[in-house]
């Protein structure tokens, strides 16, 4: 699943580097670590936690230059594990999921395969990683376009509980 160009590098987050015709600069499956950076030889510890994917190749490519005439740096996000959203309960393919961009309630649930037959589409509710209680979600009022605000955007660490 590619990224935006505007998706922040996070901790846990694994990126593969490439720098052209420099194998020995080229590297896969490093993984951010949490104090935010990455290693690759002969440039060690590099901050690219918070940074986008063309800022992180930027950097590298600045440091690289002490090394190689003029760098030409591709970095790929290839797994993302800094910004997550769960759904469990009654839905088809309970789990965790990638959150690339914006993404609300029902677009989860449909991501996870959608309710089974004993969801209880009046009752789906949201916890919140960091803030306050719950939030309540009536999908069924949802879908029907009525009490929209109720579809709410989601954040790293939410959890969207369908009974």
């Amino acid at each position: 699943m590619p990224v935006g160009p505007d998706y922040r590098i996070g901790p846990g987050d694994v990126v593969r580097v490439s720098v052209w015709e420099e194998p020995q600069f080229t590297t896969s499956a490093i993984v951010v670590r949490p104090d935010g950076k990455i290693s690759i030889p002969l440039v060690s510890d590099l901050a690219i936690a918070g940074d986008t994917p063309e800022q992180a190749e930027k950097l590298l490519s600045d440091q690289l230059t002490r090394f190689i005439k003029h760098p030409r740096v591709t970095l790929i996000v290839e797994e993302i594990h800094s910004r997550i959203v769960y759904i469990t309960g009654e839905v088809q393919h309970p789990g965790a999921y990638p959150l690339i961009g914006p993404m609300n309630v029902v677009q989860l649930i449909a991501r996870s395969g959608g309710p089974t037959e004993f969801a209880k589409k009046k009752d789906v509710y949201v916890l919140h990683q960091d803030i306050g209680p719950r939030t309540r979600v009536n999908y069924q009022l949802v879908l029907e376009g009525k009490h929209l605000e109720e579809n709410i955007g989601l954040v790293p660490g939410d959890t969207v509980v369908v009974p």
